[in-house]
């Protein structure tokens, strides 16, 4: 009877040992989903801004980005079914604050030549699934990102620090880690295909 016990126990033990990993073709589809939702909305808030910035520069797109950002990627979480996240170490918005987790995979991004920028796919404590990417500064970012008196002009820095008095996300260069995506699947849903 005690042996009947100890095998159930050890089944179960294994069980949910192994549920906390992914098989590598579950690792390849949420990758391959990530990079899909974290460039479809890379693409709505990059259209968005790049709108706003041809009808009146940063003093348009500043105001436009800190009221309607966090919509549109909350919209995209709906549209895709998971909850979509931008953060970085380096803070415009508190809202964006890091999780102990993605500061993390921030620093390993910035510190390690190892990982090359590729996307981590892994599951929490609560069987819930994470996609990790990172977010590069492109030559157009640094209107807003970049570095004080170069790039980032006094006057759009003005407005940035109306908006955003805590703003640290500047200083940046092209090809820089700006952050990263952050894309939780929502437990037992799946995607469309």
């Amino acid at each position: 009877m005690m042996i009947k016990k100890i095998l159930v126990l050890v089944v179960i033990f294994s069980f949910f040992a192994c549920s906390k990993s992914l098989s590598e073709k579950e690792k390849q589809e949420y990758t391959a989903k990530g990079k899909e939702i974290a460039q479809a909305s890379f693409n709505a808030l990059s259209s968005e801004l790049t709108k706003q910035m041809k009808l009146g520069g940063p003093k348009q797109a500043i105001p436009f980005c800190n009221v309607q950002a966090m919509p549109i990627t909350n919209q995209l979480s709906e549209t895709h079914n998971v909850s979509i996240k931008r953060t970085t170490d380096k803070l415009r918005n508190a809202a964006n604050k890091p999780t102990v987790r993605e500061l993390e995979l921030i620093h390993r991004y910035k510190n390690s030549e190892e990982m090359q920028h590729a996307p981590v796919v892994e599951k929490d404590d609560n069987n819930k699934i994470h996609f990790y990417a990172p977010i590069i500064i492109k030559d157009k970012c640094l209107v807003c990102h970049g570095k004080l008196g170069e790039e980032l002009n006094v006057k759009t820095d003005s407005i940035i620090k109306t908006l955003y008095p805590n703003d640290i996300a500047i200083g940046y260069s092209e090809g820089d880690l700006r952050g990263i995506w952050s894309i939780e699947f929502e437990k037992n849903k799946i995607w469309q295909k």
